[in-house]
């Protein structure tokens, strides 16, 4: 992917006074899945993962309960989250999957996505790197698909034996607009990456969207402290910079979102967000566990506080409701006459 060095330094002179504020803030009610903590990365800023040996895998059984009170406390999205497949280190891990007849954590993730839409949710996962058949196995059953990207640069937070490529990263982004799946990615701010560099992923991102229009949102995340990673925090300065130069690379109709439990968005949204994300009401943030979710009162405040109105939507945006990117199943679970359908439709009217 070439990418013209003219359109880098463009973006990198943004600024905040380069953008205008959003005319409305929305957000997903979800409730957080951690289907595996097993991956095969080592990333040194991620607390999620666990080493062989200790990681987990939630049974049929738990992923049922969660998503059943997930669905009674008016969620609508099914976040599934898990490390990138887990490599031949995690044998308990493909023992477990091997005792529950499942081949791979993909025919696994399957089959929790079924759990969800049974239970009246709407899957939206994040299962890492993907090969075009992983993807094509599970994208039926999902509403939305994602993978954050982070950086098209080759920062030391991503080294080690097992080190994550970029490269893959953005063939899954391909493969999902390949297969019309609606997307959810984003770039990291924070972990050893330049400006040109965020620049550079940003373009990238752009690039994938203009040729298959299935990048629905795109999350500026800033890395934060935790038990592995001690660097200083990001300066409220260059998330601010940031965000705008995210809303300047990509096309209007594609979302410019900030977590709200790890960012200080109030001082943010004039820089160009324009949703807020997943928020669970009963879950934590499995991959930030120390930084808890804001209360749905905290985000009508600061969407007042900005002067513009808060909305629920569905884990897959309204437009890829109405052009027809959805697969039959999903279309299903929106349309049928249960409690779950008729939720999921009062949010898109309110949309």
């Amino acid at each position: 992917m070439s990418i013209a060095s003219s359109e880098i330094d463009r973006l990198v002179d943004v600024t905040p006074d380069d953008v205008e504020a959003p005319s409305e803030l929305s957000f997903a009610r979800n409730v957080f899945v951690p289907l595996t903590t097993a991956c095969r990365y080592t990333c040194t800023y991620c607390t999620y993962y666990d080493p062989p040996g200790q990681a987990s895998l939630m049974s049929p059984e738990e992923i049922r309960d969660t998503v059943r009170i997930g669905a009674d406390a008016g969620c609508t999205e099914a976040l599934f989250t898990f490390g990138d497949d887990p490599d031949d280190r995690y044998t308990q891990i493909h023992e477990q999957l091997a005792d529950w007849g499942h081949e791979s954590i993909h025919s696994y993730l399957r089959e929790a996505c079924e759990i969800a839409l049974d239970e009246g949710l709407l899957p939206h996962s994040n299962p890492g790197d993907q090969t075009r058949a992983q993807m094509e196995q599970v994208a039926d059953v999902n509403a939305s698909m994602g993978v954050m990207l982070e950086t098209t640069a080759d920062v030391r937070a991503h080294g080690g034996p097992r080190a994550k490529s970029a490269e893959q990263r953005l063939n899954t982004i391909r493969v999902a607009g390949e297969l019309d799946v609606p997307f959810t990615t984003g770039i990291l701010v924070g972990i050893g990456e330049t400006w040109r560099d965020r620049a550079e992923s940003l373009l990238a991102i752009a690039e994938l969207h203009e040729r298959y229009g299935h990048i629905q949102e795109v999350l500026v995340q800033n890395v934060v402290p935790n038990e592995r990673w001690q660097e200083d925090p990001v300066s409220v300065t260059t998330m601010r910079r940031a965000v705008a130069m995210a809303r300047v690379a990509l096309p209007e109709s594609v979302s410019v979102q900030v977590p709200p439990n790890l960012s200080p968005v109030r001082e943010l949204v004039d820089c160009g967000i324009d949703d807020l994300g997943g928020v669970s009401p009963i879950t934590d943030d499995y991959i930030n566990p120390d930084y808890a979710w804001p209360g749905l009162d905290e985000l009508r405040d600061i969407a007042d506080t900005a002067g513009v109105p808060l909305t629920e939507r569905l884990p897959v945006y309204d437009r890829y409701v109405e052009g027809e990117w959805l697969s039959p199943r999903i279309e299903r679970a929106i349309e049928t006459e249960t409690e779950a359908g008729r939720r999921f439709r009062s949010v898109l009217d309110c949309y």
